[in-house]
């Protein structure tokens, strides 16, 4: 069963019964509420550590994180619809000013000033065993240390906060680079003696405590903070995941994404939690709006809950559908991520056509529509047929291949915003593509092998397994850069492998037309928010913006 049922409240109410700000380094005043020594109490001891869990909200199924980390990639550009374009152009309004990394920077801080308060408190709290204290300290450690891994990413240095502030402060600086890196390893591995397995869904387990062990390694060892054996260390984390948990690849890839029921499987080490409660769904899972082409003004077609509610913000690239996703006689992972038929349900005829081998087109209710086949047909095998035929050379900023492993067809109604299905952060998949990864860093692409055909068999089609596993000498980073995305296409990765890869500005001149004329060097980092700037006492000079801001 899940244990979080948190609401935007609960953590409201946390980071004031804490008395303590993570916008501390962002506001100038915090009042308090709730009674502080509230937090020392069984109850509200859990109750802000649930807080701190409903940070993730923020980023995690939020239209701001997706765009800072799918958007401006070599996979994926911009579709006909949204206000900040600007992100995947790289133009000059990506700025101090962008509000969405406002809201990410704002969320992370609060959640880590409720961790912060957790630890704090953590000795002064009553009437709790002492096994649950240090499992609920462990649990926010982790989350402090995610917090900190996406922040030094987006912004390099970013202020190290590690302790409760009991009053609101103007004073903050950057820490360097290895400071937060250290912090953040230290965190992970303070955490993982005290975490274990647990019958409350969606609680942190040691499991994936060693996951983001091994992804902070992995991402550590092309920064300024590598060290020597970064790689052997997120290898080892990531065998220990593979190894000594149950979690198991899924036989279909398609099942991975099963709603309800199927968020919950054994292939998922950790997820943010959503539900159907409207009272503690809070906002949402907003991310079935995001990848929809625009279905719903096509001929025969109107806006349902099953084909979603089409916000036409992301769309992928040719190197997505033509490199990516080329195989797919042996792969079933483009047809498993893809909406390939749509089915008429507005029947009629109509005049209003995009397919040009056709004048009209009649349907009746549950007649195919709309075809996809991924690739270019003739004019006369597109005439032949009585729907219309979305053939690449037809794609547009309104009409493109829609991802569907987000889509929600469990919402109430056709215009509902607020998804209830869970975000899968951390999945078996990921796990053995960064263990093939640092393997093969190390040299040992024999070792490495195993992990990238382990979820390449799983990616087959049926009868296919043989032809889909690769050889050592097919194992190049070339390869892992591209396996990445057929199996993890939109889940909030590409912007920063490509950064760590040090392949993002190359990328996106090759792949991203909209992105290619603007990017600059400085785009590896994102501009540090105004507002932290100006309330931090000594403005620039005390706290400095990033390079080409």
């Amino acid at each position: 069963m899940k244990f979080l049922t948190y609401s935007r409240l609960l953590a409201a109410a946390f980071v004031l019964a804490a008395s303590s700000s993570c916008n501390d380094l962002l506001e100038e005043e915090v009042i308090s509420q709730v009674g502080s020594q509230y937090i020392t109490s069984p109850a509200g001891f859990n109750a802000a550590t649930q807080a701190v869990y409903a940070s993730l909200r923020d980023y995690y199924g939020r239209e701001s994180g997706m765009t800072m980390t799918v958007f401006g990639t070599d996979t994926y550009t911009m579709g006909s619809d949204g206000v900040y374009k600007f992100v995947n152009q790289y133009t000059t309004q990506l700025d101090a000013r962008t509000g969405y990394l406002n809201d990410i920077w704002n969320a992370f801080y609060l959640g880590i000033n409720t961790a912060n308060a957790v630890v704090a408190q953590a000795p002064n709290v009553t009437g709790l065993e002492e096994a649950v204290k240090k499992r609920r300290v462990a649990e926010v450690k982790f989350l402090r240390a995610h917090h900190y891994f996406i922040l030094v990413q987006m912004f390099g240095a970013v202020p190290l906060v590690l302790e409760q502030n009991a009053t609101a402060t103007k004073e903050a600086s950057r820490t360097p680079v290895p400071q937060v890196y250290a912090a953040i390893v230290k965190d992970l591995q303070e955490a993982l003696p005290d975490l274990n397995s647990t019958t409350d869904y969606g609680r942190v387990t040691k499991g994936a405590c060693e996951h983001l062990l091994a992804r902070v390694y992995l991402t550590k060892a092309t920064s300024e903070a590598a060290a020597a054996d970064d790689y052997a260390q997120a290898a080892t984390y990531a065998q220990n995941v593979i190894k000594n948990y149950s979690y198991r690849l899924l036989p279909d890839f398609a099942n991975v994404f099963a709603q309800g029921a199927g968020e919950v499987n054994d292939e998922v080490i950790f997820a943010t939690q959503y539900t159907s409660d409207p009272t503690t769904n809070g906002s949402g899972n907003e991310t079935h709006i995001h990848f929809l082409m625009e279905y719903d003004v096509v001929a025969g077609m109107q806006r349902d809950v099953f084909y979603g509610r089409p916000y036409k913000r992301f769309r992928p690239t040719n190197y997505t559908l033509n490199t990516i996703f080329k195989d797919r006689t042996n792969d079933s992972r483009y047809q498993k991520s893809f909406r390939t038929t749509y089915l008429s349900n507005k029947p009629g005829t109509y005049t209003n056509v995009f397919d040009n081998t056709k004048t009209r087109v009649t349907y009746q209710l549950g007649d195919t529509a709309i075809y996809l086949p991924g690739e270019e047909w003739s004019r006369a095998k597109r005439a032949s047929k009585p729907y219309q035929v979305l053939v690449p050379s037809l794609y547009s900023a309104r009409l493109f291949p829609t991802l569907t492993k987000f889509l929600d067809a469990l919402r109430p109604d056709l215009s509902y915003l607020n998804g209830s299905r869970d975000f899968l952060m951390f999945r078996l998949a990921e796990t053995h593509l960064i263990a093939a990864e640092a393997l093969l860093k190390q040299g040992k692409a024999n070792e490495a092998l195993p992990h990238i055909n382990a979820v390449r068999r799983r990616a087959a089609f049926a009868g296919k397994e043989a032809a889909m596993q690769i050889t050592a000498d097919q194992l190049t980073m070339e390869f892992i850069m591209e396996e990445r995305e057929r199996e993890l296409l939109g889940e909030m990765f590409r912007w920063f492998d490509l950064k760590r890869w040090g392949k993002l500005i190359e990328r996106v001149k090759l792949y991203n037309p909209d992105g290619a004329p603007n990017i600059k060097d400085y785009h590896v980092l994102r501009p540090i928010p105004q507002n932290q700037i100006d309330r931090t006492a000594g403005g620039a000079a005390a706290f400095p913006q990033n390079p080409g801001y």
